[in-house]
C-alpha cells in the first residue's frame, strides 16, 4: 500500500496581488451624492419639468404647483440637484431659473456602467 504525499500549506504569499480599490474614497462621494439626488420621487420629477419646460429651462415660482410642494421645500430639492451637478441654477431678479446641466443625465447614467 501506498501512502499519499502528505500536503503542505502553501507559503508563497506573492501569487495573489492585494485588492485595490478602483474606485477612490472622494469619487465615490460624488457618484452617492448624485445617486441620493436622483433616489427622490420629487426630485426626479423636478429633473423632469425643467427637461421638458419651454426653452429648457423652468422658474422656481412655476415649479411648486406641479408638485403641490411649498416654494421652501421646491427650493431644497432643486439646491440637492445644483449640488450634484444636474441643474444649473441662474439669478434673475428676484426668481431662479433651473436648466438641466448639458451632458448631466448622459453622465449619471453612466456612472454604475463606469465602476
Amino acid at each position: 500500500m501506498t501512502s499519499l504525499p502528505l500536503l503542505e500549506p502553501a507559503t508563497d504569499t506573492g501569487c495573489c496581488p492585494p485588492a485595490v480599490p478602483s474606485l477612490g474614497a472622494a469619487e465615490a462621494n460624488d457618484r452617492a451624492a448624485v445617486f441620493k439626488a436622483l433616489a427622490d420621487p420629487n426630485r426626479l420629477r423636478l429633473l423632469s419639468i425643467v427637461k421638458s419646460a419651454q426653452g429648457g429651462e423652468a422658474c422656481v415660482c412655476d415649479l411648486t404647483d406641479p408638485l403641490d410642494l411649498t416654494q421652501p421645500t421646491v427650493s431644497h430639492h432643486l439646491k440637492i440637484l445644483v449640488d450634484a451637478g444636474l441643474l444649473h441654477r441662474e439669478k434673475r431678479g428676484t426668481w431662479a431659473y433651473f436648466s438641466l446641466v448639458p451632458g448631466a443625465l448622459d453622465r449619471a447614467a453612466g456612472l454604475l456602467v463606469n465602476l
